[in-house]
């Protein structure tokens, strides 16, 4: 008993030391006895990836606001259709603003945005990326605060695939169509990921690759769509690897005369369109990445990297599922673009 009261009593004065050296460092966050706004004074160029307005993008850049209003930076917006080579016009437009830092989308890949990062950093602008990892460039400059807020593509891609094939139970011989992503470098393994855990399970599956047009404005997949649903009224589930892709699902469904309970669908990122989909039946499951962090967090990076020094930080924004059975929770928080 004496010896567990003096580790006890131990333990009470280590953290009373920390306590007290913590009291005593410099002013680092505090202004007099009030809290700083650490990005004060800061200016950062966040390219949201997708169209003014598009429902995924929507979310992330809610998130960057956010974090603009609580660290009292200004974030400026910009917007790519999801075209890779857009996102690096924009990232060239924004470095020659010589801004505090820049938050990408990794669908170029390594090899296209390399040199200009290297320019960026060389300027003292810090870059980090959010939504679409870029391996190499992260490993090169995370001392400098380069970090990653988002999912690890090929993993999201094989997690969602063996969620349905499980839930649903998909069986060897049936059909599944995977619209995706697959040429891009970097986005593409997901795609990839989805595709090679269904047919490692048996399934054919069909690949529709999203078109540009498509990528940049998801209604006008409906016609592709119900095509394909008329030349393969057998098609067991359809996974759509892109988030206004599956916002659409349920258009694309009522439109080529396909029930609920007919076919499975299946993607990714949640909108209002999506949770209306998944409490009507039309979409039965989603992997949720959830895109507020992926705009919350590559703002904060940047302020911490630029303040205090901060490397960058590697975070797993999500790998949970959105279905009917917790839609209700969830809904709310998609109708404030929250989710």
């Amino acid at each position: 008993m004496q010896r567990r009261k003096n580790i006890f009593t131990s333990f009470i004065c280590f953290m009373l030391l920390v306590a007290a050296a913590t009291i005593s460092l410099p002013n680092v966050a505090f202004s007099g006895s009030s809290l700083e706004q650490a990005g004060k004074g800061m200016t950062i160029y966040f390219d949201t990836g997708g169209p003014v307005g598009g429902t995924y993008n929507t979310i992330v850049q809610n998130g960057a606001a956010q974090a603009a209003a609580d660290l009292g930076c200004t974030v400026e917006f910009m917007y790519s259709d999801w075209s890779p080579q857009k996102m690096i016009e924009n990232f060239k437009q924004a470095m020659a603003t010589s801004p505090d830092g820049i938050v990408v989308m990794g669908h170029p890949g390594d090899d296209a945005f390399a040199p200009f990062v290297k320019e960026a950093e060389e300027a003292g602008i810090i870059v980090t990326a959010s939504d679409t990892e870029l391996p190499r460039l992260s490993t090169q400059y995370q001392s400098r605060g380069f970090g990653y807020a988002g999912v690890d593509n090929k993993a999201r891609g094989r997690i969602l695939a063996t969620e349905a094939i499980n839930r649903f139970g998909l069986k060897k011989g049936e059909k599944a169509l995977v619209w995706g992503l697959k040429s891009q470098p970097t986005r593409g393994m997901s795609t990839r990921g989805i595709i090679e855990t269904l047919e490692a399970a048996g399934l054919k599956v069909d690949y529709q690759e999203i078109s540009p047009e498509v990528d940049k404005d998801a209604t006008l997949g409906k016609p592709l769509m119900t095509a394909y649903l008329s030349a393969n009224p057998d098609c067991r589930i359809v996974i759509m690897d892109h988030g206004a892709l599956t916002a659409q699902l349920e258009n694309f469904f009522r439109a080529a005369g396909v029930g609920p309970k007919d076919i499975i669908g299946a993607g990714f990122s949640l909108s209002p369109a999506t949770a209306s989909a998944i409490k009507s039946g039309y979409v039965d499951l989603v992997g949720d990445g959830q895109p507020f962090l992926q705009g919350y967090l590559p703002v904060l990076q940047i302020v911490l990297s630029k303040k205090y020094g901060f490397s960058g930080l590697v975070v797993n924004t999500g790998a949970g599922f959105v279905h009917k059975g917790n839609i209700a929770l969830i809904e709310p928080l998609a109708k404030k673009g929250l989710r």
